[in-house]
This record gives C-alpha cells, sequence and structure tokens, in this order.
C-alpha cells in the first residue's frame, strides 16, 4: 500500500518506519526539513508538501501536535485535500479535539475523501516498538481497509465510535493517565516523608489493585530522575484542556482532570512544558520540598 505520512515527530518518526520495516511504499513531509532527510535515508520517499505526498499516496496519515496543526496541514495552502483525489483515505492520529476532527471530516467529504480520526496512546516506546493503542472513529469499512497499517503500528486498534469518537476515547485515556501520575507523585512523597524507600513501596505494591501500566512506565523514570520526553507536558496539558473543553459543552464537571490541568499548566510557567508527563511529580514535590529519588529514605529537599 502506498502510504503518505505527515509529522515526523517524536511519535510520527518511529511509526513511519514501522510502516517501512513492513514494506509499504511510504511518503513523508515535515515542516523540518532534517526530519524528512531521516526517513528518506531509511528508505521513504520525500514529499515536496502536504498537497504533495496526499496527491501520491491511496492513504495519508497525519501525526501533529494539535487541532490547528491539522486544520493547516488539510485543510490550509498547500494542504492534504488541494492534493488528495476522491476516494483517497485520510487517517488523523493526532490527540486533538473530537469537534475539530468533525470539521476536517466534513471537508473531506465535500471533496470525496474518506476520513478516521485514530489517536494513540503508548508515548515514544510503544511507537517505538509497535505496539501503540489506536482509538479510531469513522467508517467501518474504511477501518477494515486501514486496519493493516494500524496493526503494524499498534498491538490494538479500536473503532470506537463515529467520526471524533476516537478523540473522545482519547481524551478519555489522557484523564485516566494524568490522574494516574498525579496519585502515584502523592503516593510516593507520603512514602518518602514517612523514611521509606520510594522504590521498595512501589516494587510492594506494583502486583496488586494500585498496580498499573502507568505506574510500571512512570515510576521508574521518577525514581531515577529521568525526566526526558516520551510524552510531553505541554501535550499532555493541551490534552486535558480539550477534555475540559468538551465537557463544558456538555454540562459535565471533571473536578479531577480540571485540578491536574491546572499543575500541568504551573509546571509550564516554570520552563517544564517540555520534560515528560512523569514529571507531574516535581509539582508535588516543589510543595513538600522533598524528592522522590531511588534508596532515599527520610526525605530529601528538591531543588
Amino acid at each position: 500500500m502506498k502510504v503518505g505520512f505527515i509529522g515526523l515527530g517524536i511519535m510520527g518518526k518511529p511509526m513511519s518506519r514501522n510502516l517501512l520495516k513492513a514494506g509499504h511504499e511510504l511518503l513523508v513531509y515535515d515542516v523540518v526539513a532534517a526530519h524528512v532527510e531521516d526517513l528518506v535515508k531509511a528508505g521513504a520517499g520525500a514529499g515536496a508538501s502536504s498537497s504533495d505526498v496526499a496527491a501520491r499516496a491511496a492513504v495519508t496519515i497525519t501525526m501533529l501536535p494539535d487541532g490547528p496543526d491539522v486544520e493547516a496541514a488539510v485543510l490550509g495552502p498547500d494542504g492534504v485535500l488541494e492534493g488528495a483525489k476522491p476516494g483517497a483515505i485520510l487517517v488523523d492520529m493526532s490527540s486533538i479535539s473530537p469537534l475539530v476532527s468533525q470539521k476536517v471530516a466534513a471537508a473531506c467529504a465535500r471533496r470525496g475523501v474518506e476520513f478516521l480520526d485514530a489517536p494513540v496512546s503508548g508515548g515514544e516506546p510503544k511507537a517505538i516498538d509497535g505496539t501503540l493503542a489506536i482509538m479510531a472513529g469513522g467508517k467501518q469499512e474504511i477501518f477494515d481497509q486501514v486496519l493493516p497499517l494500524f496493526q503494524v503500528m499498534g498491538s490494538s486498534a479500536v473503532l470506537t465510535g463515529p467520526v471524533g469518537a476516537g478523540n473522545v476515547a482519547k481524551l478519555a485515556n489522557q484523564i485516566m493517565v494524568a490522574c494516574n501520575i498525579a496519585a502515584m507523585g502523592e503516593a510516593l512523597l507520603l512514602a518518602a516523608k514517612a523514611g521509606l524507600d520510594p522504590e521498595v513501596v512501589f516494587n510492594a505494591v506494583k502486583g496488586g489493585l494500585a498496580g498499573s501500566t502507568v505506574l510500571n512506565a512512570k515510576a521508574p523514570m521518577v525514581l531515577a530522575r529521568n525526566f526526558a520526553p516520551g510524552f510531553r507536558i505541554r501535550l499532555h496539558q493541551k490534552d486535558l484542556r480539550n477534555a475540559l473543553l468538551a465537557a463544558e459543552s456538555m454540562k459535565l464537571a471533571l473536578p479531577l482532570t480540571s485540578l491536574v490541568q491546572q499543575m500541568l499548566m504551573a509546571l509550564m510557567n516554570h520552563g517544564r512544558g517540555d520534560l515528560d508527563h512523569s514529571a507531574i511529580v516535581t509539582f508535588l514535590e516543589d510543595m513538600a520540598k522533598t524528592e522522590i529519588r531511588k534508596g532515599a529514605t527520610g526525605g530529601q529537599a528538591a531543588d
């Protein structure tokens, strides 16, 4: 299958590599030329623009930071819809507002282009090893056509409903992840302040009901003080903002989501927006004047 891929950042680059490894003919485009060059060296073809990629591909995938980026890449000058032919498929794997997904889908329909919103969960590690969780919204028959591509990039792919449903499911996922990380931070801070080694407490609880994929992935990063971004705080803040806006439109209160979103905003204002979202715990550490650190007991002053 000839596939176009637009957006070669932390997630898009390894996802593209997995499509190449699976034998798909790949055309790529990114506003950062160096990212395109990396994929060309791996065997991809280079597109001159989003429009050029879409004109030459049966399926075009976009993986971009936020809704305005998707709108620019699809609806703007030299965008996907300037090049895509009727019957082509656009799969937006970005995490954006469901309302933006529906707007883009309506524009695609007017041009005879099929659309799926299919955001992912798993961060950079799962993008690299091809085990992302993919949550899609759109028509069953279009999902079925694209499923072989999803199976290369992810370990699970679920059609959750019509267009926009994929991003609703992703927002639900992001709420659970953010609140999980914040709760982990509070729990391990309690252990540290009580004089316990947080690593020992982590190992004690991870096999019980408190254990989770989030805990297993993020606690070791915190304990090692490794906040290299797999998924950036500023992007998680964007997701929670979109969740709160969607909730507001439905007159739905999400108090825990709102609280963690404020924590993320504070971290961004302290210059930590490009750290991994495991650094949510540093907001709590600042208040406690204590770090969650491997081998530390009795509490250790944070910087």
